[in-house]
């Protein structure tokens, strides 16, 4: 005899005493004693023979047309071989599994700086990506990152894309980067969303179409001694590091970063090893750079205290550009220096007062050699005539003309 479905009626699920109530088809409607009705479906175990129970829900939630779906698609799960509970737990435990795979895009940024921080040049490279992703991508941040999309990268970039397009192209490739990341490791699939060529070069304007390009503010080569005797009457690491900066002809970072076990003062030569030097931009690795001292450097560096491993110390380690610039400012307001002008200063000062030839004052830069054959064949460090230079550049920085005032650098008119 077939077995009776659909038995009950709306009617008698909502007039149901406390009890077990069969629809038929495995279906039931439990009924506590304090009222409340949930449904059941009652199967038995394929391997075990034993009764389970598989809850459907409460009857105030789930209707009698949506539990009998329920317990049809149950029905052809057992027909099938899979047990519904099981197969439930298998689903939720998946489920979960898949949860605990995936990242945050802030979490994926923490680990790929951890695993690419060591080919770094130095902790200050990973500073700078943890404070651009914070401040400029900080919407991505607590998102999953399989979720990030093409409209969400825009939404970072546009508010600084115009104004601050260097920084934009930083943050852009540094998104680029941590999503191609998860996309290798698994956590996410398709396009990078932050790509540029055939990407958002469709959708952003070109950078070199927004920046114009100009020259870092230089003094001009008749006023450093003027400024440098300036200078020397401030008190602060700023001061001394952004004066070693230009006797040396240094980048401000080698010169801000600069470590005792790198110099030797009896000899009076300065070896910045490859790693701090500037990036040539993934071609080639960086070279140590030899800096023959001048009198008057080697006289500063013997003025400072060895109280750190860094010349000029600070509580994170080395005192940073900002405060050499701080330096040049002060000293002269009138003219908005950088540090980093002063390697122009210099090379103008070669150029137009000296007989030195032209490789020597590049060699002193530590510019990049672009003709391969030129850089084989000129692999000399030339520091003897470097050491030449730099006496007279030394000598130059402190030839104030006669009855010349320190404080009258670019004095403002009346």
């Amino acid at each position: 005899m077939a077995t009776q479905i659909k038995r009950l009626t709306p009617l008698a699920v909502k007039n149901a005493k406390p009890g077990r109530h069969g629809d038929g088809g495995s279906l039931y409607l439990l009924v506590k004693p304090d009222g409340r009705r949930t449904w059941l479906f009652r199967y038995r175990d394929q391997l075990t023979g034993k009764l389970r129970d598989k809850g459907l829900g409460a009857a105030w939630d789930v209707g009698l047309p949506e539990a009998r779906e329920r317990a049809a698609e149950y029905r052809r799960m057992l027909r099938d071989g899979k047990d519904p509970i099981d197969t439930h737990r298998s689903a939720k435990e998946a489920a979960r599994v898949e949860h605990g795979k995936r990242l945050t895009f802030g979490q994926c940024a923490e680990r790929y700086i951890a695993a690419h921080r060591s080919g770094w040049r130095n902790a200050k490279h990973a500073e700078q990506w943890v404070s651009t992703l914070a401040t400029h991508a900080a919407l991505l941040t607590p998102m999953d990152v399989a979720k990030i999309d093409t409209a969400l990268v825009v939404r970072c970039l546009d508010p600084i894309w115009a104004e601050k397009t260097e920084t934009a192209t930083r943050v852009r490739q540094r998104i680029e980067a941590v999503l191609a990341w998860a996309n290798v490791r698994g956590l996410r699939t398709g396009d990078n969303p932050a790509r540029w060529r055939g990407h958002l070069d469709k959708l952003l304007t070109q950078p070199n179409a927004i920046k114009n390009v100009t020259h870092m503010p230089a003094l001009p080569h008749a006023q450093v001694a003027a400024f440098m005797a300036k200078l020397r009457t401030y008190v602060g690491l700023g001061a001394k590091a952004l004066e070693l900066m230009i006797l040396c002809a240094l980048r401000p970072g080698a010169a801000a970063g600069a470590k005792w076990e790198e110099i030797d003062l009896d000899r009076a030569l300065w070896t910045i090893p490859g790693e701090r030097m500037k990036s040539r931009k993934g071609k080639e690795e960086a070279r140590e750079h030899v800096v023959p001292l001048s009198t008057a450097a080697v006289k500063l560096l013997r003025s400072i205290p060895q109280v750190s491993d860094y010349v000029f110390p600070s509580r994170k380690g080395s005192i940073t550009t900002a405060a050499m610039l701080k330096a040049a400012r002060v000293v002269n307001p009138e003219i908005d220096l950088t540090s980093h002008g002063f390697r122009s200063t210099f090379k103008d000062w070669a150029s137009e007062c000296t007989n030195h030839p032209g490789e020597v004052s590049e060699a002193a830069l530590a510019h990049t050699i672009k003709n391969a054959t030129e850089a084989a064949y000129r692999r000399t460090k030339l520091v003897e005539r470097r050491a030449v230079l730099m006496q007279e550049w030394a000598a130059y920085c402190a030839a104030l003309p006669k009855g010349d005032n320190v404080t009258a650098i670019k004095r403002k008119a009346g």
